[in-house]
């Protein structure tokens, strides 16, 4: 294995260059892109910055966050506001996830998708209406714990923290989710099952862990 460092503004570009190259997308399919990493490690801003260079090579592109898809906080916080393994389990609404975005854009689905569910902090739907994502666009998808969940991506990103990098960029009203991702890694091993997987210890200095 090996590490080497690269801009985020060249990471960008690379990432950019390996979606647009895909062979599903050349084939006129939709490509699913799946941005995980734990939110201090910023999964939404790098989703965020690929819409742009994506657009300037000719793709449709749509933005989701999982975080739009949590299931209704009767289910999410049965055992409390601040239970880990909660957090790990029975946060997102995989089925919903899978119903309402990912499967419409299976091959000889609609392309047509709900960019968002549920608004967490308030717990009612966020009413969004449905929206057709044209043959060859791409949907980023970013999220925290979306690896080994039989989601069906075409590209999996992983922004991996060092277990100290994690906890001193977590807010502290926050660190309750720390024991969550350190059984994620255990568990799951997200490094090992992404595609490509970027060392994100310092957002200006990222790593590209190379096999």
């Amino acid at each position: 294995m090996q590490v080497r460092p690269i801009s985020p503004e060249r990471l960008t570009a690379l990432l950019a260059e390996r979606i647009d190259a895909h062979p599903a997308g050349a084939a006129g399919g939709w490509l699913r892109i799946a941005v995980d990493g734990a939110p201090a490690a910023g999964p939404g801003e790098l989703a965020d910055s690929l819409v742009e260079p994506l657009r300037l090579r000719g793709r449709p592109v749509l933005r989701v966050s999982a975080a739009d898809f949590l299931r209704p906080a009767s289910l999410r916080l049965e055992y409390g506001r601040h239970d880990p393994d909660a957090y790990h389990d029975l946060w997102l609404d995989d089925g919903a996830l899978l119903r309402e975005v990912l499967d419409p854009l299976e091959p000889g689905g609609s392309g047509r998708v709900l960019p968002s569910l549920r608004d967490a902090a308030t717990d009612r739907s966020t009413r969004a209406p449905y929206t057709e994502l044209p043959p060859g666009g791409v949907l980023l998808l970013d999220g925290a714990l979306l690896l080994g969940r039989w989601l069906p991506f075409e590209l999996t990103v992983h922004l991996a923290l060092s277990a100290s990098a994690l906890a001193r960029r977590t807010p502290p009203e926050e660190r309750w989710t720390l024991p969550a991702f350190a059984r994620y890694e255990a568990e799951t091993g997200p490094s090992a099952l992404a595609d490509l997987t970027v060392r994100s210890d310092d957002p200006r200095h990222p790593a590209l862990v190379l096999p």
